[in-house]
């Protein structure tokens, strides 16, 4: 795909997980970039000392605040409430922070001239058990959490806007990303919960039996996706993953060898709402985006084993 010019990208979520790397690579590229992040899960260190950092919630009406001073060309929409377990406990939250606060960002983009959403979606939660496996675009989004619904709304909502105010988007649908600055207490990220435990000496709790299969993706993957997704020509749905799936014993026996781990696992009860089987067919990714995973989860693995043990553990958000 062609190379955008310079252009001013928002990026919600900035100072996050996978945001904070989309950030790093945006600057890299030579973009501005103006960061959006209330801290609720980020963190200030996170965040590239090249951007322009606000500390806001983009529930607020200080947001269209912001559009308005710097009139971003593209939003990169990170920012959401990422735990299963939270939004079954309080899904009126869920949907306060991942439906509301994206319609917040939708309106802002379509008053101010917005060219292009990217948006992270989530390909482990809004499919459900799927039909069939590696899961495709085509399939029926049937979220059986309500996280994933909230995920599968906003994906409704930008067909809306797209056809309303012809705001061009993409949704990026991870599967499970992996990497430097995740944090250990999100369910979703069992190499960091495991590596981090192991490596202190710690039991890790594998919940359920072992038997769940996931496709895991290192994150400068999933940075790469959201850099060719800038690309004017690239518009829809795509599923991030590999198309490979692990079950989490293999997983666990991976890293246990990878640290020199002797311990044996204790086991807890299922999680609610926990989708058995994910792994995402990505030819879609490959075709239109012309994305392909380059790292293999054995050296993922060894890098983010490597990253723990050098001290670069996961970093945990301000209140």
């Amino acid at each position: 795909m062609a190379e955008p010019g310079v252009l001013t990208i928002l990026v919600t979520g900035g100072a996050g997980f996978i945001g904070s790397h989309v950030v790093d690579a945006y600057l890299r590229l030579g973009h501005r970039v103006v960061v959006v992040d209330d801290l609720s899960r980020g963190a200030r260190e996170n965040v590239n000392t090249q951007a322009c950092f606000h500390r806001v919630d983009v529930c607020s009406s200080e947001l269209d605040d912001i559009f308005r001073a710097y009139k971003p060309a593209v939003v990169n929409h990170h920012a959401a409430q990422v735990r299963l377990s939270e939004s079954l406990k309080d899904p009126m939250h869920d949907a306060w922070v991942n439906i509301m606060g994206s319609l917040n960002v939708l309106k802002a983009c379509a008053e101010h001239g917005v060219r292009k959403v990217i948006f992270a979606s989530s390909g482990g939660a809004i499919y459900g058990d799927p039909e069939t496996l590696p899961a495709e675009e085509t399939q029926p989004l049937r979220p059986i959490s309500p996280y994933g619904a909230s995920k599968a709304a906003v994906e409704h909502y930008l067909r809306v806007f797209e056809a309303g105010w012809g705001l061009c988007y993409v949704a990026l649908r991870y599967a499970n990303v992996y990497g430097p600055r995740q944090r250990t207490d999100n369910e979703s990220g069992v190499i960091a919960i495991f590596t981090n435990a192991m490596v202190k000496g710690e039991t890790p709790i594998i919940y359920g039996d072992g038997e769940q299969v996931r496709d895991y993706v290192y994150v400068d993957d999933v940075v790469e996706a959201n850099v060719l997704a800038l690309d004017d020509r690239a518009q829809g749905a795509f599923n991030i993953g590999t198309g490979v799936g692990t079950r989490v014993k293999e997983l666990y026996a991976q890293l246990s060898e990878l640290i020199g781990y002797r311990g044996n696992a204790s086991y807890g009860p299922p999680r609610e709402a926990e989708v058995e089987k994910s792994v995402l067919r990505i030819d879609c990714a490959r075709r239109q985006l012309g994305w392909e995973p380059r790292v293999p989860l054995a050296e993922g693995l060894r890098l983010y084993v490597d990253h723990v043990r050098q001290g670069g553990g996961p970093r945990v958000g301000h209140s």
